[in-house]
């Protein structure tokens, strides 16, 4: 067979039953392909979220609504579930919106887990909508030019705690209890 005609290659390839070594190369293949996509498109937002950062952990604070917001749909679904198994699905709730689009002025909790490269741009939003006395807690990274109440945690499960003054900048901020929290990797909310 003259292999130019790619109509009788694949006319022969057809024909052809694929014995085991041609199945385990398809397996592997195929196997590497999805590890491939895990590990670029997935992965990362899996890895470890400080506890601290769970919407659970505001709903068992008291605060309510416990909303999250997060873009990736394999971690609102990991979220729920862990909600579901936490015994309260019903409570918390989590969306697939994007944190920019989202009106956060009736929110007097916020916790977000962000890359450093967009937290400048989240002060600008959150100085523009937070009612004051609000409370904003960072995870991993700290807002850039604000100054934290609280700081605790060391490493990967280090956040950040920051009260929105009543009546001034942001940065000038007074101290005051509260707890905050947040579903993954992204961003939440619990107003």
């Amino acid at each position: 067979m003259e292999q130019d005609d790619p109509g009788e290659a694949l006319a022969e390839l057809r024909g052809r039953r694929l014995g085991a070594r041609e199945l385990l190369q398809a397996a592997a293949g195929s196997g590497l392909a999805a590890y491939a996509v895990w590990a670029l498109l997935l992965q990362p937002g899996f890895r470890r979220v400080p506890l601290r950062l769970q919407v659970l952990a505001a709903h068992r604070c008291g605060l309510r609504p416990a909303v999250g917001y997060e873009l990736n749909p394999w971690l609102v679904g990991l979220a729920r579930l862990h909600a579901w198994r936490a015994g309260c699905a019903g409570s918390v709730c989590y969306r697939r919106e994007d944190l920019w689009k989202v009106d956060l002025r009736d929110c007097r909790n916020v916790s977000v887990f962000l890359a450093p490269s967009v937290l400048a741009q989240l002060e600008d939003k959150l100085q523009a909508e937070l009612p004051e006395g609000a409370r904003v807690v960072s995870g991993r990274f700290p807002l850039p030019t604000w100054q934290p109440v609280a700081v605790m945690g060391e490493g990967v499960d280090r956040v950040w705690a920051y009260d929105f003054p009543r009546g001034g900048l942001a940065g000038q901020a007074s101290p005051g209890p509260s707890c905050a929290s947040a579903p993954g990797p992204s961003s939440s909310q619990a107003g």
